[in-house]
């Protein structure tokens, strides 16, 4: 009997859509979920590829919503520019979506790359999104304008990362960031995207005021921004949990390990546990993890003194430290990482479990580890092993 490759039965999961719904059986149909619930029975002519996942949890999907997909970094001069990311990094850490950006190389590498290498992935087999411009206002976009890219560009939904509070940033006004925030929000509205404005915050001592002052002299929302790399410093992360409590979003980045005033390293997992101590709302959360940015280590002068390379994987790897480590519920951890993202950035097919959503999803072992990803229907890391490596992956 032949085997229906477009239908897939997945049976008897702990499912959690982000929120837990009991065991339930999820039936997969082409790229959307087709059914989610209970002894699922089918009668077919065809042979259904059915997934045995008792003793596994079933979550969405991860996604994102920050990673250098071409590669970043270059603060060190041109040998400290990190490459491009492979489809199985992604995989392995149980991404189904990214959100691709430049950083503070705007000129080297450029929105043309970008959004090759975006649909490169989307060949491959994840979703792929992209933000236009890097760290330099005004901004470099592809059409000639944010509100066109927005609009004309199904890649592009939303506008990043702009530096602010950093010595490498353009040093923005507030009527310059006005400006990209009002035709972000513009073409997001006429295009029916997000819109969204992603925020790089660096060590100044500016922190938030920028964004804080727009939101209070303006009517732009705070929803607009999401200021990423949230818990940088100490000062940076009080910073943050204000601006949270007040309505804004924050986004901490896994790869870094932050020193705060002790000189105690902070890892995200700790620093939602702190956030969410201190009264922040966790719909107003969300983590991504910088993937191929440099991590650069400058000295008190401003030079570049060492480098890293941020990675995709920390990204579940924090959100199960969060869980294991901190006692954070998991439905609580597992929204910071699928359902918030998706809502913030207007994917609406994306971050939960619901028939006739996106068929992305995670099956993890009772360790909390992946075992299984499935993006868009297709089966891409089955028992921990990659089953589709990227075009020039060995």
């Amino acid at each position: 009997m032949a085997v229906n490759k477009s239908l897939k039965l997945i049976k008897n999961a702990e499912v959690y859509a982000p929120k837990y719904i009991e065991k339930k059986d999820v039936l997969i149909a082409a790229d959307i979920i087709g059914c989610v619930q209970e002894n699922i029975e089918l009668k077919t002519n065809f042979e259904i590829e059915t997934i045995n996942a008792k003793g596994k949890i079933l979550i969405p999907g991860l996604i994102d919503s920050h990673v250098h997909i071409i590669g970043g970094g270059g603060e060190g001069s041109f040998k400290t520019r990190t490459p491009e990311i492979m489809l199985s990094d992604i995989i392995k850490a149980g991404v189904t979506t990214v959100v691709g950006c430049l950083g503070t190389d705007g000129t080297t590498r450029t929105m043309s790359n970008l959004i090759a290498k975006a649909r490169g992935l989307e060949e491959e087999g994840i979703t792929c999104y992209v933000y236009t411009g890097s760290y330099q206002v005004p901004v470099k976009t592809l059409l000639g304008s944010i509100q066109e890219d927005i609009i004309f560009i199904d890649k592009i939904i939303g506008v990043g990362e702009i530096a602010l509070s950093d010595h490498r940033s353009s040093q923005p006004t507030i009527e310059e960031l006005t400006k990209i925030a009002s035709a972000a929000r513009r073409g997001g509205m006429l295009s029916g995207k997000a819109g969204i404005v992603n925020i790089h915050m660096g060590d100044g001592n500016r922190k938030l005021k920028l964004l804080e002052e727009i939101i209070e002299t303006t009517e732009i929302p705070a929803t607009q921004f999401i200021p990423t790399h949230a818990g940088r410093n100490v000062g940076l992360f009080e910073a943050s949990v204000r601006y949270a409590k007040n309505g804004g979003l924050i986004d901490f980045t896994t790869s870094n390990v932050r020193d705060f005033g002790d000189n105690k390293g902070e890892h995200c997992s700790e620093l939602l546990a702190m956030a969410l101590e201190q009264g922040v709302p966790a719909e107003n959360i969300s983590f991504s993890s910088d993937g191929q940015g440099s991590l650069p280590v400058f000295n008190e002068r401003g030079e570049c003194i060492g480098l890293k390379v941020g990675e995709v994987a920390s990204l579940f790897e924090e959100a199960r430290n969060a869980i294991i480590k901190k006692k954070i519920p998991i439905e609580v951890v597992l929204q910071v990482v699928t359902s918030n993202p998706a809502r913030n950035l207007k994917l609406n097919n994306k971050g939960c479990i619901q028939a006739g959503k996106d068929a992305d999803i995670v099956l993890l072992d009772k360790d909390l580890e992946i075992d299984t990803v499935i993006a868009q229907g297709r089966v891409l890391l089955k028992n921990k092993e990659v089953m589709v490596k990227g075009t020039f992956e060995k």
